[in-house]
């Protein structure tokens, strides 16, 4: 299986077809996917005007791909944070983890899922998961609001009429 780095150097190898390099960028959206893969893709194919015929403008899947690391970054710091944590946990006898956010144990994909692919943020990746990052840090429910826009409007486990994230994460509406 191919991480996320060796995806990433594909789509910027100018020497691979425009549409191999597309197909790369996807598959980076397998392992991570902020939104839920479909939505995320049409965030980043709607912001960085990613062509249908992508030989038009293959420099739009560097834009995106940029955006997408940008966003992953912080994810992957507070993972080995957590994978840290966990160890001295072990270490200290506790084999239950202590995980005071949903996020932890749910990894990269549906930090701020969103069920509607064309209703997601519309602002940048990573502005959007560092707030989610930060709810979850400041130990925030999502019953307290929308973890992304702070609408109050809407009840537990539904779609937020504002941004359209799904109030408990990771596929959960009804």
């Amino acid at each position: 299986m191919t991480s996320f780095p060796a995806y990433a150097r594909q789509v910027r190898d100018e020497s691979l077809d425009p549409v191999q390099r597309r197909m790369r960028l996807r598959n980076c959206l397998h392992r991570f996917a902020p939104y839920g893969f479909n939505a995320t893709w049409h965030h980043l194919a709607i912001t960085h005007r990613i062509p249908g015929r992508i030989a038009a403008d293959p420099s739009s899947l560097v834009r995106a791909l940029d955006e997408l690391e940008a966003a992953r970054a912080p994810v992957l710091a507070r993972s080995v944070a957590f994978a840290a944590e966990r160890r001295l946990q072990k270490r200290e006898g506790r084999r239950v983890p202590q995980t005071p956010h949903p996020w932890d144990s749910w990894g990269c994909h549906n930090l701020a899922y969103c069920p509607d692919p064309r209703k997601h943020p519309a602002e940048p990746l990573p502005l959007v998961v560092g707030r989610v990052l930060e709810a979850y840090t400041r130990r925030a429910g999502p019953d307290g609001g929308c973890l992304v826009c702070g609408e109050e409007d809407w009840t537990l486990w539904r779609v937020c009429q504002n941004c359209g994230v799904a109030s408990g994460g990771r596929g959960s509406i009804l």
